[in-house]
């Protein structure tokens, strides 16, 4: 089963130079990991949304340190 919630495509890390794709993937990871194996309901959507804000942060955070 692939992924398909719309808050995915926000994980996507392809895109990003090699030291912030490091982090961002292991957000993607957790994040389709969540989507696949948590019941798609309001909470399962929250806890997506709220992994975003966190994987933002851990990336300008990568981003300020380098």
């Amino acid at each position: 089963m692939e992924p398909h919630h719309p808050l995915i495509r926000f994980f996507a890390y392809e895109h990003l130079p090699e030291h912030l794709r490091a982090v961002s993937k292991e957000f993607y990871d957790l994040a389709t990991w969540m989507e696949l194996s948590i019941p798609e309901n309001d909470e399962m959507t929250m806890a997506l949304r709220k992994l975003l804000e966190a994987k933002d942060c851990a990336v300008r955070a990568r981003i300020i340190g380098f």
